[in-house]
């Protein structure tokens, strides 16, 4: 695959799952765990079809080279899928989103006491100015009633951190075996604490529609797509190519629901962005700058 077509997959990818929250919102129920199980579903179910296609493998021999750092990979995937929805439950779209776009940084200290990974030197001071447009978010919450959301929010940001130096440490060529187990994992959690601290995993047919579809099309095959095009680009630049679900995302909502942002959640939002975006920048420079010759 050419490096052109992946990017192109990877902004395809960012645009499906832009549209999760508007989905979120179209639903008459707010049971976030017979959401996220009916949703999970038709996830593992899409993504296992697309990794089967792209290693050209039956199935079974798909479920063979699943191994423990998928197992990892699933567990921390399925952690930040469950807090993802119930964080899109709570506050608003525009924050769940912005928030997430914090993943990066997390993932740049994990990766560096993890795994040794030294971040890029600007990466301390994009943090501090990611870290102001957070404090921004999280105060709007505090007065408008949504720090739990908000909290959820940085929960599924730090999981999906967590996964990412996972997927880092194994050099696998994708991680769509840890994604589909996210899927599964975030399907078993989610039937568990139905029956447990739930209400049971009764939906209407409408909600059940719109929970496969968003398994689906929205994440099943965004994040495919997202991580079948990464193989062929420099992480710096997936980092920005991925911004297109958080740029979108707060759009649908506010075009089709008039669900409003509020000025914090815009500065704030735009703050954590555009720290990500320099970030990304920076680092392909210093990827694209030819080494020195040795004489």
């Amino acid at each position: 695959m050419s490096k052109n077509a992946a990017m192109l997959l990877i902004l395809l990818g960012g645009s499906f799952m832009s549209f999760v929250g508007l989905i979120m919102r179209l639903m008459e129920t707010n049971d976030g765990f017979a959401i996220l199980f009916y949703r999970s579903i038709s996830l593992a179910a899409i993504v296992g079809i697309v990794a089967c296609l792209r290693r050209r493998s039956s199935p079974l021999a798909f479920i063979k080279t699943l191994d423990s750092t998928d197992i990892k990979m699933g567990f921390f995937l399925g952690i930040a899928f469950m807090s993802y929805v119930f964080a899109m439950l709570t506050t608003s779209v525009a924050s769940t989103l912005f928030l997430l776009t914090t993943t990066p940084f997390m993932a740049a200290i994990l990766g560096w006491l993890w795994i040794n990974e030294k971040p890029h030197p600007f990466t301390w001071t994009a943090m501090v100015v990611a870290v102001i447009g957070v404090g921004m978010m999280i105060s709007d919450g505090l007065v408008i009633g949504r720090t739990s959301g908000n909290i959820m929010a940085l929960i599924s940001a730090l999981a999906f951190a967590i996964m990412l130096v996972l997927a880092r440490a194994s050099r696998k060529d994708d991680v769509l075996g840890g994604t589909f187990l996210g899927g599964i994992f975030a399907f078993v959690m989610a039937g568990i604490a139905a029956f447990t601290i739930g209400n049971g995993l009764f939906i209407s047919a409408y909600d059940l529609g719109l929970s496969l579809f968003m398994g689906a099309f929205t994440i099943g095959i965004g994040i495919a797509f997202v991580t079948w095009g990464t193989s062929y680009v420099p992480a710096a630049e997936v980092s920005m190519l991925v911004l297109i679900e958080s740029v979108l995302g707060p759009i649908w909502p506010w075009i089709f629901l008039g669900e409003a942002l509020s000025w914090l959640e815009i500065i704030g939002g735009i703050t954590v962005m555009a720290s990500v975006i320099l970030l990304a920048m920076i680092s392909r420079s210093k990827a694209t700058t030819p080494a020195p010759e040795r004489h």
